[in-house]
């Protein structure tokens, strides 16, 4: 990253009045099909640096071109008669009695020389027929592109200019350099401000500005230019109406340049009616959407189902949209930059209102038929599809929520999203839509009936179990008072639910083996109650527990279901376990967690990789019963709940596994191999706890991969024997930071001094 500083070449190219931050990765990616193609086309949204690039790509490929690179500039340019004109004024040749383009041809055809035309996107055509005709006759040409929309010319090479990079958060304030989008804001913000001082808490603030900008380098030239007479927190409470805080004027750019919202006005106005109506109907979609969504939600009288290709098409070529990669549906989407400017056009249309209602409509109606095709094959997909519309749902529960008389839309997709919340990871997001959407319902209307039971249940996975009893108290009088069977179904299981949970085994196992005879009829109530049936029967030594769980898998196998199955498999492997039959155990266990790798459910993840974890401390294998137990730790924490929640029963499991690992392993080691497990995102969890031999090193291996860049460059500083002010000084780092890297080597190495790391370091060095 940096300014790059390429010698000057014989053309026109300007001098550049600002430094170029960043943009190495694609200077080269640029240059290299630049060398194998003779037409290269710089296409992306408005303020992305398409310009900016081209003007580098051309500075430092100069040497490459001894007969010159010409910078052809069509910006000011509206006759389509004009552009051959423009070209050969930009060469600095006078028009003669004969053609301007046999002009061209003659003046080019035994030249290498590269032309870079700027700001093609409102003279494609015109410009389309220029290039083919000189770079059919002039064989040294290269000729590299600026446009919104692409040329169409046979061998003409696309390269998307992405906007600038940008960290994840939470960030510190020294990798910000690592990153193009904050370092422009930074030097541009210091360029306004020279006194500007940053601390580590404007770290994440700087990010944040960043991403609301999208990345697009003008935006963060127009945010920086605020930054005059307001503070970075400012910046970025302001930029919810960034049209507004970005109106100011840079006076050198040219007129659309001058301010974001005038950029995407010339972006829009070069859209056909269509394609403008399309633009502004697709805003109500965020996070992306898929083709079926866009031809459900934004088809009308005006705007027919079967145009929506071609117009998406349309808006793709121009840099409106952008294909994302995906194994299913088509999907696109639109920076957010672009979908609020399409907001308020669709404001000005006054139709938010209604493609509000259609958005919801449409989400509800996906919901719904994956949850009414639950216990059959495809639940991993269903629920892979509501994940990917996560940003949408919530679009549309905020909505559903907020619109009175969405009251029973709102109560619907809570319900229908019932697994999205308890299958899939978002426990704690699936109890504030549903609370939020009982609030502002009814009480006395029987649509709340649904919604009630699935409160409950997510209550109860939360460990809420007063607030779940209410919930389902209040479903039940409601039920039964309209005959909802389905409703009164769910709720005699999850009453048995509660009493397990609460360790009153007898009355659980009563209410479970009820539900399952008087809902025989109902597969999604009796798969739900049997392997539950099967846990408490364990629990309270019932021999039987085999036989219940051998049900559930029957069952599900019979439905083509999978999620139930792998938690029968579950229970299973815990009776087994309870019976001393460890061998038998694990394979039952760890093929209820291979299937749960088709899904996203942390719950059960982590109540199989605790049970794994109790039996490896139960053989001796104490190491690696520790490093589960940190990755479950983990997981507990992520998802707010604790397996304290799911009964006394398996919290003193828990409390045994953890006994015996205090009793057989050092402290140290012990608390390395839990920040080990710790460390492993979900998948990697799964995967050690399905077989350990992929994760397992030899320690000093394992050890050195524990430890940051930085922190291997503390540990051979203390094996040199300088002390923690003297490292601090030598790395230009706070001597607490050097006190926190020296209390995480011994955390993770399971050490207590520094002459144990000195001799880890020498171990580590000697190996080859």
């Amino acid at each position: 990253m940096g300014r790059s500083k390429p010698t000057r070449v014989v053309g026109n190219l300007p001098f550049a009045v600002t430094s170029f931050v960043g943009r190495q990765r694609e200077i080269r990616e640029v240059r290299g099909l630049l060398a194998t193609a003779r037409l290269v086309t710089l296409t992306g949204v408005g303020g992305v640096g398409k310009t900016r690039l081209a003007s580098e790509v051309a500075a430092v490929a100069g040497r490459s071109f001894p007969d010159g690179v010409w910078l052809v500039d069509l910006s000011g340019v509206g006759d389509a008669d004009l552009v051959a004109q423009t070209v050969l004024t930009s060469l600095g040749l006078d028009v003669s009695n004969r053609t301007i383009e046999e002009q061209l041809v003659e003046h080019l055809a035994d030249m290498q020389a590269l032309i870079v035309l700027d700001n093609c996107e409102h003279l494609v055509d015109a410009c389309g027929a220029l290039c083919n005709l000189l770079l059919r006759s002039c064989a040294g040409l290269r000729i590299l592109t600026t446009s919104r929309e692409l040329l169409g010319v046979a061998g003409e090479h696309v390269y998307t200019v992405p906007p600038l990079s940008m960290p994840s958060l939470p960030v510190t304030l020294g990798a910000l350099a690592a990153y193009d989008a904050p370092a422009m804001l930074v030097e541009r913000a210091r360029a306004v401000r020279p006194e500007l001082t940053l601390t580590e808490r404007d770290a994440d603030v700087v990010v944040r500005v960043c991403e609301r900008l999208d990345g697009i380098p003008l935006a963060i030239e127009l945010a920086a230019t605020r930054l005059r007479s307001l503070s970075l927190p400012a910046v970025l409470d302001r930029l919810e109406d960034r049209f507004m805080l970005l109106a100011g004027s840079i006076r050198a750019a040219v007129p659309r340049q001058r301010t974001l919202r005038a950029l995407i006005d010339w972006s829009y106005e070069l859209c056909q009616p269509s394609e403008q109506l399309l633009w502004a109907r697709l805003s109500v979609f965020t996070g992306g959407f898929t083709l079926a969504a866009a031809e459900g939600v934004c088809a009308g009288s005006d705007l027919p189902r079967e145009r929506i290709l071609d117009l998406i098409d349309h808006l793709v070529a121009q840099s409106i949209l952008a294909p994302v990669p995906t194994d299913g549906p088509p999907r696109y989407r639109m920076l957010e930059t672009i979908r609020e400017y399409g907001w308020h056009r669709l404001a000005e249309r006054d139709e938010t209102g209604a493609l509000c209602k259609r958005h919801c409509d449409h989400y509800l109606a996906l919901a719904e038929q994956i949850a009414g095709a639950w216990n059959g094959p495809g639940q991993a997909a269903g629920l892979a599809e509501l994940r990917a519309e996560r940003d949408n749902l919530q679009a549309a529960l905020d909505w559903a929520t907020s619109t009175p008389t969405a009251v029973r839309d709102a109560l619907a997709l809570v319900t229908a999203l019932r697994y999205h919340w308890c299958a899939d990871g978002f426990l704690g997001e699936g109890r504030r839509w549903i609370d939020k959407a009982l609030r502002v319902a009814d009480r006395t209307g029987s649509e709340r009936i649904s919604a009630l039971w699935v409160a409950g249940w997510v209550r109860l996975l939360l460990g809420e179990f007063e607030a779940a009893t209410a919930a389902l108290d209040e479903c039940a009088a409601a039920a039964a008072a309209v005959g909802d069977r389905h409703a009164l179904g769910w709720v005699s299981c999850l009453r048995g639910t509660a009493e397990m949970f609460h360790g009153h085994l007898a009355p659980a196992i009563t209410a479970f083996e009820k539900t399952v005879a008087d809902y025989s009829d109902d597969d999604d109530v009796v798969c739900m109650t049997l392997f539950q049936l099967a846990l408490a029967q364990a629990n309270a030594g019932d021999r039987s527990a085999g036989a219940t769980a051998h049900r559930g898998i029957a069952l599900a196998d019979h439905r083509g279901e999978r999620w139930t199955k792998s938690y029968s498999l579950w229970t299973l492997g815990y009776d087994q376990f309870l019976r001393g039959e460890y061998d038998t155990a694990v394979d039952s266990t760890r093929a209820a967690l291979e299937i749960q790798r088709e899904f996203n459910d942390h719950v059960g993840a982590a109540l199989m990789m605790e049970l794994l974890a109790w039996i490896a401390a139960a053989r001796g294998e104490y190491r690696h019963a520790a490093g589960l137990m940190g990755a479950v730790g983990s997981v507990w924490h992520r998802i707010g709940t604790s397996i304290a929640v799911f009964g006394p029963h398996l919290e003193a499991q828990h409390s045994a596994c953890q006994h015996t690992l205090d009793q057989s392993l050092r402290q140290a080691v012990q608390r390395a191999e839990r920040t080990r497990g710790a460390a492993l995102d979900h998948a990697q969890a799964i995967q050690y706890a399905l077989d350990p031999s992929q994760t397992a090193q030899e320690p000093d291996e394992q050890e050195d991969t524990m430890l940051t860049a930085r922190e291997r460059q503390v540990a051979e500083l203390v094996a040199q024997g300088l002390s923690n002010r003297k490292i601090a000084q030598q790395l230009v780092l706070s001597p607490r930071t050097v006190d926190r890297h020296l209390e995480n080597i011994l955390c993770k190495l399971g050490y207590s001094s520094r002459a144990q790391i000195a001799a880890w370091t020498a171990r580590a060095q000697r190996q080859p």
